[in-house]
């Protein structure tokens, strides 16, 4: 298994103190961690994008931009890139460069967001979010897969012979992974591409995501790809290390509970992927996905995950346990030093064993070198993301 730290960049007071740090400091401890993770041997790090709520994370390209230059061997990921209010041809450009500053380091993973109000704050319907993400996502693969090319679609003026720059580093795109939450849509547009799923594992129960997961594999095959390379990554929350498990509730208890009451949205009540059921620090440890406990625990408990999501990269988030930089930093390190080590063993993968940059496919899907696509085409495309959504 491989492994990678995600941020959202929270911004929010603590929930036991009520203090609430300056957002320069914040935003300064994400790029000191992804410094951390690489030194401590992690495999990636993700910067998350939100454009609503207590956040910071609505420029993920200026903070990857940041940590290209501040690193040299960690791949950059998304955690997600908010594709159904964003314009691919900004995509293309910003991450492009990303992607050039960090040598071949960058794999996005795309999604629709975690906050309702994204679509309110870009003048769009929230109501269409799946048909946004579909076909921008189709324009982004062309994009970066083919120069002069012409398009016409629903959401945007069309293109005529465009050719977005800089490329993609090599003259290869990078990987895109595709974040599934609560809808079928995610799972069906990345089975249908052949590229990996991320699956959220944050709020609901672990059987609502195995169904996504296990959708996405049984579509993956259906489509023609080879299932060896049908890559599934696997959130998490807040990571709390400590001797025992005991030891580790105890001293988490307090936070995550006011935690949970101060993240708690009433206006969302009843829609997944919003409110956590796990309400006590027991309840997450025993069904929830946080990695609380002793190092054993953490292990058990992924490698429990591993055996129904069959995942390759397992992600875990440090800044979100009220803890200051020091001590998140300290809990990296024991993650890397005694947990990550035997679940690697357990859990081998193919995924990652080439140099960033070395391990993107060479040859592009036929139906993606072709410039000019019929309506007919698009049309059925559409109908067919309505449909998983």
């Amino acid at each position: 298994m491989r492994f990678q730290v995600l941020t959202i960049v929270g911004h929010a007071p603590h929930p036991l103190t009520g203090e609430l740090g300056p957002a320069a400091d914040r935003l300064a401890e994400v790029v000191e961690t992804g410094v951390a993770a690489e030194q401590l041997g992690f495999d990636g790090y993700a910067v998350g994008e939100r454009h609503a709520g207590p956040f910071l994370s609505s420029a993920p390209t200026v903070l990857l931009g940041a940590l290209a230059a501040r690193t040299s061997r960690i791949r950059l990921l998304t955690g997600v890139t908010v594709v159904a209010v964003l314009d691919p041809v900004r995509v293309a450009e910003d991450y492009a460069t990303v992607d050039q500053l960090s040598r071949g380091r960058l794999e996005l993973v795309i999604g629709k967001g975690a906050e309702a109000g994204h679509f309110d704050l870009f003048g769009l319907d929230e109501s269409l979010q799946w048909e946004y993400q579909a076909e921008k996502y189709e324009l982004l693969r062309r994009l970066w897969r083919e120069e002069n090319v012409s398009w016409s679609g629903r959401f945007r003026p069309p293109l005529k012979d465009v050719t977005t720059v800089p490329r993609p580093y090599g003259g290869r795109p990078p990987r895109v992974w595709h974040g599934s939450a609560t809808s079928l849509a995610s799972p069906e547009l990345a089975a249908r591409h052949g590229d990996p799923l991320f699956s959220a594992n944050a709020i609901q129960p672990r059987e609502a995501y195995a169904r996504l997961i296990a959708h996405y594999r049984e579509r993956f095959e259906a489509y023609g790809h080879d299932p060896r390379t049908a890559y599934v990554g696997a959130g998490s929350g807040g990571l709390f290390i400590a001797d025992t498990t005991r030891q580790a509730m105890a001293l988490f208890r307090d936070f995550y509970e006011a935690r949970v009451r101060q993240s708690h949205r009433p206006h969302l009540e009843g829609r997944p992927g919003y409110n956590t059921p796990f309400r006590t620090v027991e309840e997450a440890v025993e069904h929830g996905p946080h990695l609380i406990g002793s190092p054993q625990q953490i292990i058990d408990k992924i490698l429990g995950y591993h055996q129904v999501y069959r995942h390759d990269l397992q992600s875990i988030t440090v800044d979100s346990s009220g803890l200051g930089l020091p001590q998140q930093i300290e809990q990296l390190q024991r993650f890397a030093e005694e947990i990550a080590p035997a679940v690697r063993v357990a859990a081998p993968t193919t995924l990652w064993q080439e140099a960033p940059g070395d391990d993107r496919a060479t040859d592009l899907p036929t139906a993606h070198r072709t410039v000019d696509r019929t309506a007919d085409d698009r049309t059925a495309e559409r109908a067919g993301d309505r449909t998983a959504g």
